[in-house]
């Protein structure tokens, strides 16, 4: 399934493609929100393993559901007036970023989600304890990245059966970044020509 690099990368294309900004580098508060609810419906893993010690126990159920990317979306997009430290983003955006999380995880793994909570429901079964989930964070991330020490084989076999999802999701979302972009740019720029022309014309 996608890490949370995975869903980040795309909650920051999501964001891209939702907003006009340009500049080279996002703040670092920017990223962090956009971190935060892009992993948001992957917070049932955490109240699992506090309340059962099972990732598994409340996984892909309502925080996988179309009414919760709405309601948290909702709140998220009034945060920054407890602190300055959030920053203000518009409704549709903290939306389109936590249901980008809940479309790419019904997309790219066999597992379904609860889409149309509370009309239904899916959970996922199994035991997934602290053990589990801190190595598929921390191992299976580094595949996206090669950087582990190994037997060569293996890190392959591994890095293209396991990290290529992740790295393919990444780099299609720097793709649909840069084109998001040099689209806009263009725009921009055929804007500017033809204001000119006209101005020229009269």
């Amino acid at each position: 399934m996608p890490l949370p690099i995975g869903h980040t990368a795309i909650g920051l294309a999501t964001f891209e493609l939702n907003t006009n900004n340009n500049s080279t580098l996002y703040s670092l508060k920017i990223i962090i929100f956009l971190t935060i609810l892009a992993n948001l419906p992957d917070f049932d893993v955490i109240v699992g393993l506090l309340l059962k010690c099972n990732g598994n126990a409340f996984h892909r159920g309502p925080t996988h559901s179309l009414i919760f990317a709405l309601i948290m979306g909702f709140f998220a997009s009034r945060a920054w007036k407890f602190s300055s430290q959030i920053p203000r983003m518009k409704f549709e955006i903290c939306f389109f970023i936590i249901l980008s999380h809940i479309l790419t995880d019904f997309l790219f793994t066999s597992y379904p989600v609860s889409f149309f909570w509370p009309f239904e429901i899916s959970w996922i079964s199994g035991l997934n304890g602290c053990g589990e989930v801190l190595t598929s964070m921390f191992f299976q991330g580094s595949l996206d990245f090669g950087i582990i020490i190994g037997d060569w084989g293996e890190v392959l076999t591994s890095l293209f059966s396991q990290g290529s999802q992740d790295l393919g999701i990444i780099i299609g979302s720097a793709i649909s970044i840069i084109s998001i972009r040099l689209i806009r740019k263009y725009k921009k720029q055929n804007l500017t020509f033809y204001r000119d022309s006209f101005q020229r014309s009269k």
